[in-house]
């Protein structure tokens, strides 16, 4: 038995920001505070948003410090703002960064204490106050899931909370704020998305509820991203990668990640990394550990017919599993992202430490099966992409 946990309200389409005021009016909401980072609040992104909430009849001030990788200092800076303010909303615009700072501010404000309590699964007792996610990436899926990440700088590490009480109030994919997104950034969400959706089939608590959103994911994102990648003004190609990165977030968010996120969970915290890149480049490496674990079979097919790859019926789980790897290797390179850990400059003596910090992020629980600290090094040192490491 599981719960399925979904978004109150999602807006989806070009200009669906015109709808969120008389959302906003639905719920009464006074003053809000937006939460965005410093380029989306010069470009005038998060101002639009503001004349959204004008029309509800509501205020609002902006936070604007947010940065990749939020800190527990960033998180505090914005908790103190928007308390002195009190607060009734956030509005976060911008992608995972953003989102995930507003679910952590919402939380601790509901239910007190510091942000570092609530590492872990559901450790908050009250739902956050409301959250709109207006999205300005297509690949987190930060506006539809129980997950948020901030990083402990003292520990080195990245903390996963899995709560739905963070859950979004209002989630808005509207693809003009989407459309001046950099070719690096469309590469590095987008395969975001391809690892939440291919890590959702893997999981232990997949269901055929969560296979469905995220198979459907893994072909959307296979036929869009690279347009996307190649033609940045592309609306077709930016409004499927919305509704592709949408639902690999349902499907993970319900069903679980894995492996490659606890490990590029890791890398973040300790190296400062891309999360997407990491995932990108860490993903082939998991799934061909993946595909050698017994019973597995089915589900590396289903990824291949939904990445439609021809000629592998009849291939064992494991050959499946490499087929599956290799193209997606081939298109991280087609939309030009690193293929190994040494362009990253990841050095393999830490590989230690990032398997053990691995080992304790809740995202690991959800592997199809759990791996030993000396496979997790293992697979390290194959991504690595100088032929060492076995499984």
């Amino acid at each position: 038995m599981e719960n399925y946990h979904a978004v109150e309200v999602s807006l989806f389409g070009r200009g669906s920001i015109a709808l969120l005021p008389p959302e906003l009016k639905k719920r009464g909401v006074k003053r809000g505070l937006i939460i965005t980072d410093e380029f989306l609040y010069k470009s005038g992104a998060a101002k639009r948003v503001g004349n959204r909430i004008l029309e509800a009849g509501a205020e609002y001030a902006i936070y604007y410090l947010v940065q990749p990788n939020p800190t527990i200092e960033i998180v505090n800076e914005c908790l103190h703002a928007a308390k002195t303010l009190q607060v009734d909303f956030l509005a976060a615009v911008g992608g995972g960064s953003a989102i995930d700072t507003a679910k952590a501010v919402s939380i601790v404000m509901a239910n007190g204490g510091n942000v570092e309590d609530y590492e872990g699964v559901n450790k908050s007792s009250k739902k956050g106050i409301p959250i709109v996610a207006v999205n300005t990436t297509a690949g987190t899926g930060s506006e539809v899931t129980a997950f948020y990440i901030v990083t402990n700088p003292s520990e080195h590490s990245k903390m996963c909370m899995v709560d739905p009480n963070c859950m979004v109030s209002i989630a808005v994919n509207d693809v003009d704020f989407c459309m001046t997104m950099p070719k690096g950034l469309t590469a590095a969400t987008g395969m975001d998305a391809m690892t939440h959706a291919i890590e959702a089939v893997l999981a232990k608590r997949a269901a055929p509820i969560t296979d469905k959103d995220a198979l459907w994911a893994i072909t959307a994102i296979k036929d869009y991203l690279p347009l996307a990648f190649e033609d940045g003004s592309d609306v077709k190609a930016r409004e499927m990668m919305s509704y592709a990165e949408y639902t690999a977030g349902m499907a993970f968010s319900n069903a679980g990640l894995g492996m490659v996120h606890a490990m590029a969970h890791a890398m973040g915290g300790m190296l400062n990394l891309p999360h997407g890149i990491c995932n990108a480049v860490l993903l082939p490496y998991v799934m061909e550990f993946n595909g050698r674990l017994p019973g597995i079979g089915e589900r590396f097919r289903r990824i291949a017919k939904a990445l439609g790859l021809s000629g592998t019926e009849g291939l064992t789980g494991e050959r499946e599993a490499e087929k599956c790897a290799e193209f997606i290797r081939s298109l991280s390179c087609r939309v030009g992202l690193p293929k190994n850990l040494q362009e990253l400059k990841v050095e393999k003596w830490d590989f230690e430490a990032l398997a053990e910090t691995a080992m304790k992020d809740s995202c690991m629980q959800d592997n199809y099966q759990m791996p030993t600290k000396q496979q997790v090094i293992e697979v390290y040192h194959r991504a690595l992409g100088i032929g060492d490491g076995v499984f």
